[in-house]
């Protein structure tokens, strides 16, 4: 069994050159704009597909989250994490923002965990 370490959060900036560096000083920017466009873009699908797969593995399973706020797509869910920083959305009852809780996944996207309480 072989275990990938899986990035959940990328900060992917399209690639540009450093002013004022010793390689912006000797070599010349020869990547054109649609190669770089094309390579973030890969990038970002490839991490999209990865981080699916790893919330996937998440689904049955029972975390403790901290209460975050409100969902920003609907005032009947609300949010929180839990211990990996991932973020579970679960129907709103009478939580405060700062309280623990327990949620089991029951769906989920690229970006997020869907939960019911237990």
């Amino acid at each position: 069994m072989v275990f990938l370490p899986i990035l959940l959060q990328v900060f992917a900036p399209k690639p540009s050159e450093r002013p004022n560096t010793p390689a912006a000083k000797k070599l010349k920017d020869d990547i054109s704009e649609e190669t770089k466009q094309r390579r973030l873009a890969e990038i970002i699908k490839e991490h999209h597909v990865l981080s699916h797969e790893s919330n996937k593995l998440d689904l049955g399973k029972t975390f403790e989250i901290l209460v975050e706020g409100y969902s920003k797509k609907s005032d009947d869910f609300m949010f929180g994490r839990n211990s990996e920083n991932k973020v579970i959305i679960f129907p709103k009852k009478d939580f405060v923002k700062g309280q623990y809780i327990n949620v089991r996944v029951i769906d989920c996207t690229s970006a997020t965990l869907m939960g019911e309480i237990v």
